[in-house]
């Protein structure tokens, strides 16, 4: 819980601050020109929390949340502003820019998806700095790697992921726990999952045997898989426990899923499917390793389709061929 000190507005004022808040407007007529004034002043402090809350490394909320909630902010500051932005004057962007221009430049917006700034972002461009920020963060989107351009650093998190993994990141680690409490992939983490390594395909062999061996009896599991063709990252969550079955059977769980990455370097382009069929949620066979109803993994080589979960996960139904894979054991850490 946060505790927010503001000595510098009385309590009458704030309860006039509060009224506004939640009718959306106020009658000046009722109050004398020093109450108007006090007001004023207490709305210059509520600003300059709100920059102190943006600049502080311990922000609690994906970035994403930091921009809409300013953007909010901003837009309560003058009610009469038009709800749907395509109806937005060249005035009404001036008004809204006006009213946040101080908090702009502590928005880290580096830290966002190209998804996120190319939906959330561009229809406001014309709030931006344009000759400091937008230029940069165009350039910035277009090549992520660019070492030119001058970024704020991330926030840290309590809720922090770390993972001990050759094929993804701690961001695909984030989305996945994301996915595994359903929540979108802007809400903020409810769970800190600690990711185990129970097996990696280069340190313990590929084979469908080893992958019995150190994961039959173990439940909670994300396997990802790296393919050799395209470095494309392909995954599933199996809640349940991994068995070997001479004949094949399924398993029944409502909450698998799998998804694939196009890339290690990011989360952009991902593809989540959940399971739909329930009682051909997983496939235990002891000929087979980590294997979902549409995803298929013999150790070396897999195919993915389209028959029990929402959707393919990739464009292609070939086999693919395997040039990593890990298998992680999640638990909650708080």
């Amino acid at each position: 819980m946060v505790h927010i000190k503001l000595p510098n507005i009385l309590p009458e004022i704030f309860q006039i601050i509060l009224r506004y808040i939640y009718g959306g407007r106020i009658s000046l007529e009722e109050y004398d020109i020093s109450d108007i004034i006090k007001v004023l002043v207490a709305g210059s402090e509520l600003e300059k929390l709100l920059i102190s809350l943006i600049q502080s490394d311990n922000l609690q909320m994906d970035e994403i949340q930091v921009w809409e909630h300013v953007l909010k902010w901003g837009l309560a500051q003058n009610p009469e502003l038009p709800s749907d932005l395509s109806n937005f004057s060249k005035e009404d962007f001036k008004i809204l820019k006006n009213n946040i221009r101080q908090c702009i430049p502590f928005i880290r917006f580096h830290n966002l998806s190209s998804e996120e700034f190319s939906d959330k972002v561009l229809p406001y461009r014309k709030i931006l700095p344009k000759e400091l920020l937008y230029e940069d963060l165009l350039k910035y989107f277009m090549n992520p790697n660019n070492q030119s351009i001058k970024k704020l650093k991330d926030r840290k998190s309590t809720k922090e992921i770390n993972i001990d993994s050759t094929i993804i990141t701690t961001k695909h680690a984030e989305l996945i726990s994301k996915w595994i409490d359903r929540l979108e992939i802007t809400n903020e983490i409810e769970n800190a999952y600690k990711f185990k390594l129970l097996l990696r395909g280069s340190r313990d062999g590929f084979t469908p045997k080893k992958f019995h061996e150190i994961c039959d009896n173990q439940s909670h599991t994300v396997t990802v898989v790296k393919v050799k063709e395209n470095n494309e990252i392909l995954g599933g969550y199996n809640p349940v426990a991994w068995e070997s079955s001479d004949d094949g059977i399924y398993k029944s769980t409502k909450d698998s899923f799998i998804f694939s990455f196009k890339n290690s370097n990011n989360i952009d382009g991902h593809i989540l499917s959940r399971v739909e069929v329930e009682n051909s949620a997983i496939y235990n066979y002891c000929y087979c390793g980590p294997s979902f109803g549409d995803f298929y993994f013999f150790g070396d080589h897999g195919f993915c389709n389209d028959c029990y979960y929402e959707k393919n996960i990739r464009e292609s139904s070939d086999d693919f061929s395997v040039q990593e894979y890990e298998v992680f054991q999640i638990y909650k850490t708080n």
